[in-house]
């Protein structure tokens, strides 16, 4: 795909992004569209938030999960990046005025403490490099029409971010099995999926260095001080303003989010 290309199909999702209007996908239009080309828009509709005065604070890996898979028809994971205007903490309301489709996810968020660059890292580089996990909540949403979507159309579309909300707890990554880590996800007070941090390619551990491995690969680093959401642990769960939830994760501790 050349440049042009590129850059107008990440100017159509900034716009999206911006305006909340869906766009068709991409794959319907462009059948020869590589996860590469993704990529590249993706980087496109990131320099165009950066250029509005948003500022990078992380990474999320996404489609993690078989369920999430399963879902979306979508069999591997991607990643985008995490702003600073995506961020909420334990006990801030979040407005879904922004978004378009959104669905809410439990997930482990890392600290990291130094940076890690792949190609070669491994589940216990990512233990030494974290300073603390975190219960937290991805919001995700997508800019294509009807989550309709194959694996190129949500890495172009910054790997269907929308926000994020930081739990109540900071735990050290060594005081707690994360593969073992159970969840439970409530929603207005029901029990509306479980599930485990091996949902999440076998440990949270090896999404992570998925990450700084496939990065690497870029020429991007995982740095120190950024958030990194590790995946979904479940289904994802469709929310609407009025919706309260809340995730709770064995040996770590909980969020709970307002949406309106």
């Amino acid at each position: 795909m050349d440049k042009a290309t590129i850059a107008r199909y990440g100017d159509e999702l900034y716009n999206a992004l911006r305006s909340r209007t869906p766009v068709d996908p991409l794959t319907s239009r462009e059948p020869g569209i590589t996860i590469d080309d993704a990529y590249h828009i993706s980087l496109h509709l990131l320099n165009r938030r950066l250029a509005d005065g948003e500022r990078v604070i992380g990474k999320k890996i996404g489609v993690t999960s078989k369920a999430v898979m399963d879902m979306l028809n979508v069999r591997q994971p991607d990643f985008g990046y995490l702003t600073d205007r995506m961020v909420f903490n334990e006990g801030q309301t979040v407005p879904l005025a922004a978004l378009l489709q959104p669905r809410a996810e439990g997930e482990i968020a890392f600290i990291l403490k130094r940076d890690l660059t792949g190609p070669g890292v491994t589940s216990a580089a990512v233990l030494a490099a974290t300073e603390c996990v975190m219960p937290c909540f991805e919001i995700v949403d997508s800019r294509i029409r009807d989550w309709k979507i194959k694996i190129q159309d949500t890495v172009a579309d910054n790997a269907s971010s929308g926000l994020f909300v930081l739990g109540d707890a900071a735990v050290s990554p060594r005081k707690v099995d994360l593969a073992l880590a159970g969840m439970v996800l409530e929603k207005n007070g029901e029990i509306v999926g479980t599930g485990a941090g091996a949902a999440s390619v076998g440990s949270p551990l090896n999404a992570v260095a998925w990450l700084a491995n496939t990065l690497g690969a870029f020429g991007i680093p995982l740095k120190a001080g950024e958030v990194i959401l590790s995946g979904s642990l479940a289904a994802l769960v469709p929310v609407v303003p009025g919706d309260a939830m809340r995730v709770t994760i064995g040996g770590i501790g909980g969020c709970s989010v307002k949406f309106i």
